[in-house]
C-alpha cells in the first residue's frame, strides 16, 4: 500500500507544479449540481461526501451493466457471485444496509438481504441520465437503509420541445464484447412538443460464457479456474471435463429492459411525470454454487436464479407556491418484483423451486421554500411491502411435484414504514453555511407461518413496531477562494425487514440460517471531516475526507441454537445452525482522497485512493472483524479530450485481504477465497471514442489487457480476463 501512497503524493505534487504553471489554458474542472436530495442542489453546499457520475461519462465508459458504472469509478467497490450480479459496497456497508433509489423511488424491500444483491443491474445503465453515490448514513434525508450510504440513479426524462429544438430525436446503440461475446443493443426516442413530451427506451443484453485472465496474478498461484461442470444426459447427472478451463461455463444470461416516460405541462406550469419501467432476464446461473466441491465432484447439478422481474409505476405532481410559498412534488408509485431460486444436488434429480414475489406501494411528498438566508427541505413518504412466499420440487425425469418449505414464512409477510423529514440550509455570511435536518417515523413488520409442519417452529407469527429517528448538522467553510472545509455528523437506522427476521436459508459452508424473531433496528452515528483544494485557474483539485462511523444494535450472522441443537438436517445435510443477531457494537473508518488535474491542456490526470477498517467490538472487549470490509481501492487514470477524439487510459487496483481478516462464516465467502485470502490485484486498461461525426460515434476499448486472473473481494466469479469491445452510437 505504501507504493502508491508515494505514487500519489509524487504525481500530485508534479501535478500542483504544472498547474501553477499553465495559467492561459482554456479547460477548467466543472461545478456539478445534485438532483437527489429531493431538489437542485450545488455539490458544494452539501457537506456530506458525493460522487456523482454523468450521462457523459457513463456513455464514454460503455458499461455492460449499472454495476460496472460503479466499479469503473474506482470510488465503489463491487461484490458479484454470478456474472448476472453486481452489489454495491460503500463504506464498508453493503446490501440492505445501503439505500438504492431509482429517479428518488426506493429500491430496497422488505427482502433486501444481509449477503450480495444484483438488483442494481435491472436498471439498464444506457438509460441513466445521471448515478449519484451520498457516502455515509443519509437516513435523514432517505430513511431507513441508508446505513452506510445512498445510490440514486436518474433516468433519462421525457424533453419538451424548448430543451431539444425537435420535434423527434433519439439514438440507437450497438455494442460487442469478447471477454463474454456480449451483444448488446439498445434504442430510444424522444418526441418533444409544447405541453407533452414522451420518452421511449428499450434495450436488449446477451451475455456469453464468462473468460477469465489466463495469466498468473503477479506472486499468487492461479484459483477459479473451471475443469469440469456437470450436464445430464439421459436423465442421469455427469461429470464433464471442460474444454477450456478459462471459461466460466454457465455463467451467460439474457437481459430486456423497456422504459416509457410521459411528461405534460399545464399553462399555470403545473407538471404531470408518468414513469414506466420494466426489466426482466433470462435464468441468471449462481456460478459460485455451481463450483462447489463434494469429494472428487460437484455438490450442485444446478442452481440458478429464475427470470429477475421489476415493474415501476409511478406518477409525479410538481407545482411551484403551492402550500405556503413552498414548491411541491408529490409521487406515487407501485413496484412488483419478482426473484426466484432453483437448485438440484448431484445425483438427486427433484428440482427445489423457491419464488419471492413482492409488492411495494408508496406516497413521496416534498417540498421545498426558499429564504433570504437558506432553503428549507421538508416532506413525508410512505412504503407498505407484501410479499407472497412459495416453493416446490419438481423432478426432472418423472414431472412430479409436492410442496417444499418456502424460503420466507408461508403466511402473510408485510411491512409498513412512514417518516417525515425536514432539513434547513443557511448562510452565514459568504464564507460559512451550515446543514441541519431531522427525520421521524414509525415501522412495523408482521409474518405468519401459515404450515409449520416442516420446521416446527416455536411460534407462528412474527410481529415487531419500532420508532425511528435520524439526524444530521454540518458546516461548510471557505477560508480562501481555494479551500473548502466540510464537517457533517450525522446518524442512520436500518429497521429489520422479513429477511433479517424470517428467513430460513442455506448460506453455503455448510450453515444454515435460522428465524430470529427478537431482532432490534441497526443504528449508525458516523463524524465526516473533508477538505478541497483548488487553484485559482480551476485547474487542480485535491479532496480528503475521513470517517469514524459507529455501529450499534449491529445484525450479523452468528452461531446459534434451533429447537436446542446446534445443528440441523437440511436438504439432507447436516448443518451448523446459524441466526442474525445483533452483537452489539461494532466500528467503521476510514478515508478517501481524490486527485484531479490538467496536466497539459486536453489532458486531464485523476486518481483516487480509499481505505476501510471495520470492527467488531465484543462483550469483553476485544475486536474481531467485520465483513463487508473491501481493501484498499481505487483507480489512476489519464484522459484526453480533444475536438474529435477522447481517450483514456487508467488502472483499477485492489489491496489484499489477508484471510484472518475475513468474518468467519459470513458475507466475506472465505470458501470462494484462496487459503491465504484474496490476493491484491490491478488491471490496465484503455479506452476510446470519437466524437460525434454526423450523429454517429464509435467507441472501442481493451480491458485487463494484460489478461489478469483475479477475482474481486467476497466474490463467487473470477473477474472478465483481457476484453476487447467495440460499439456504435447514432443519435439523429
Amino acid at each position: 500500500m505504501k507504493k502508491y501512497f508515494s505514487l500519489l503524493t509524487l504525481i500530485t505534487l508534479s501535478a500542483y507544479t504544472q498547474t501553477k504553471k499553465d495559467t492561459t489554458e482554456v479547460k477548467h474542472l466543472e461545478e456539478v449540481v445534485i438532483t437527489t436530495q429531493k431538489y437542485l442542489k450545488p455539490k458544494k453546499d452539501i457537506p456530506q461526501q458525493i460522487e456523482i457520475i454523468s450521462k457523459n461519462e457513463i456513455e464514454f465508459q460503455n458499461p455492460q451493466n449499472t454495476a460496472e458504472i460503479l466499479a469503473n469509478s474506482g470510488t465503489v467497490t463491487i461484490q458479484k457471485s454470478q456474472q448476472g450480479g453486481g452489489s454495491p459496497v460503500i463504506r464498508g456497508f453493503e446490501a440492505n444496509r445501503i439505500l438504492l433509489l431509482v429517479d428518488g423511488i426506493r429500491m430496497n424491500n422488505l427482502i433486501f438481504r444481509a449477503g450480495h444483491l444484483q438488483n442494481i443491474i435491472t436498471v439498464d445503465a444506457n438509460s441513466i441520465e445521471n448515478l449519484d453515490v451520498f457516502f455515509g448514513p443519509s437516513s435523514t434525508v432517505f430513511g431507513s437503509d441508508a446505513l452506510g450510504g445512498a445510490i440514486n440513479i436518474s433516468t433519462k426524462k421525457a424533453q419538451f420541445i424548448n430543451d431539444t429544438k425537435k420535434i423527434f430525436s433519439g439514438k440507437a446503440i450497438t455494442r460487442f464484447s469478447s471477454a463474454n461475446e456480449e451483444k448488446t443493443a439498445y434504442f430510444d426516442l424522444n418526441y418533444a412538443g409544447t405541453k407533452l413530451a414522451s420518452f421511449t427506451s428499450f434495450s436488449y443484453n446477451d451475455f456469453g460464457d464468462l473468460k477469465m485472465g489466463r495469466k498468473k496474478n503477479h506472486g499468487a498461484d492461479y484459483f477459479g479456474e473451471r475443469d469440469h461442470y456437470v450436464t445430464t444426459q439421459n436423465g442421469v447427472d455427469v461429470l464433464m471435463p471442460n474444454d477450456n478451463k478459462y471459461v466460466q461455463k454457465f455463467s451467460g444470461y439474457k437481459q430486456y429492459n423497456f422504459m416509457q416516460k410521459l411528461a405534460y405541462k399545464q399553462d399555470n406550469g403545473n407538471l404531470h411525470d408518468l414513469n414506466l419501467q420494466f426489466s426482466t432476464s433470462s435464468d441468471i446461473p449462481r456460478y459460485d454454487r455451481l463450483t462447489d466441491p463434494n469429494g472428487s465432484g460437484l455438490r450442485n447439478a444446478e442452481w440458478f436464479y429464475g427470470p429477475q422481474k421489476r415493474i415501476l409505476s409511478a406518477y409525479t405532481f410538481t407545482k411551484d407556491k403551492a402550500i405556503i410559498g413552498s414548491d411541491l412534488k408529490i409521487t406515487v408509485s407501485y413496484q412488483n418484483v419478482e426473484e426466484s431460486r432453483h437448485n438440484r444436488r448431484f445425483g438427486n434429480y427433484n428440482l427445489q423451486n423457491r419464488i419471492e414475489k413482492v409488492n411495494v406501494f408508496a406516497l413521496n411528498a416534498d417540498l421545498k421554500k426558499g429564504f433570504t438566508s437558506g432553503d428549507l427541505q421538508y416532506g413525508l413518504e410512505a412504503y407498505y411491502d407484501d410479499l407472497n412466499s412459495s416453493a416446490y420440487s419438481n423432478n426432472i425425469n418423472t414431472g412430479e411435484t409436492e410442496t417444499i418449505d418456502t424460503r420466507y414464512p408461508n403466511g402473510k409477510n408485510n411491512m409498513l414504514r412512514t417518516d417525515t423529514y425536514i432539513t434547513y440550509n443557511t448562510k452565514n455570511n459568504i464564507h460559512t453555511s451550515w446543514n441541519i435536518g431531522a427525520r421521524g417515523g414509525y415501522a412495523s413488520l408482521k409474518s405468519t407461518i401459515a404450515d409449520n409442519s416442516i420446521f416446527q417452529l416455536p411460534f407462528t407469527s412474527i410481529s415487531q413496531k419500532h420508532f425511528t429517528y435520524s439526524a444530521t448538522t454540518g458546516i461548510i467553510h471557505y477560508p480562501s477562494k481555494t479551500v473548502r472545509l466540510a464537517a457533517n455528523v450525522s446518524s442512520g437506522f436500518r429497521v429489520p425487514n422479513i429477511d433479517d427476521v424470517a428467513k430460513i436459508f442455506e448460506s453455503g459452508n455448510a450453515t444454515v440460517i435460522v428465524p430470529n424473531e427478537n431482532l432490534k433496528p441497526e443504528k449508525t452515528i458516523t463524524a465526516d471531516l473533508g477538505f478541497t483544494i483548488k487553484n485559482n485557474n480551476k485547474r487542480f483539485q485535491l479532496d480528503y475526507t475521513y470517517y469514524y462511523t459507529r455501529l450499534f444494535d449491529a445484525i450479523v450472522t452468528d452461531e446459534f441454537t434451533f429447537n436446542g441443537s446446534e445443528t440441523i438436517d437440511y436438504n439432507g445435510s447436516i448443518s451448523q445452525v446459524m441466526a442474525n443477531q445483533n452483537k452489539g457494537k461494532a466500528f467503521v473508518t476510514g478515508f478517501s482522497t481524490s486527485i484531479k488535474s490538467y496536466l497539459i491542456d486536453n489532458v486531464l490526470f485523476t486518481a483516487n485512493f480509499n481505505y476501510t477498517l471495520g470492527r467488531i467490538i465484543n462483550e469483553d472487549g476485544t475486536r474481531s472483524p467485520l465483513d463487508h470490509i473491501a481493501p484498499y481501492y481505487g483507480k489512476i487514470g489519464i484522459n484526453y479530450d480533444h475536438s474529435y477524439f477522447m481517450a483514456e487510459a487508467y488502472m483499477l487496483y485492489n489491496g489484499k485481504k489477508d484471510i484472518s481478516d475475513y468474518f468467519p462464516n459470513g458475507e466475506d465467502n472465505e470458501q470462494y477465497a484462496p487459503q491465504g485470502g484474496m490476493p491484491a490485484w490491478k488491471t490496465y486498461n484503455f479506452k476510446a471514442s470519437s466524437k460525434s461525426i454526423y450523429g454517429a460515434t464509435l467507441y472501442a476499448g481493451v480491458e485487463n489487457i494484460l489478461d489478469t486472473q483475479y477475482r474481486t473481494f467476497a466474490s463467487g466469479i473470477n473477474a472478465a480476463g483481457r476484453n476487447y469491445y467495440a460499439g456504435l452510437k447514432y443519435q439523429f
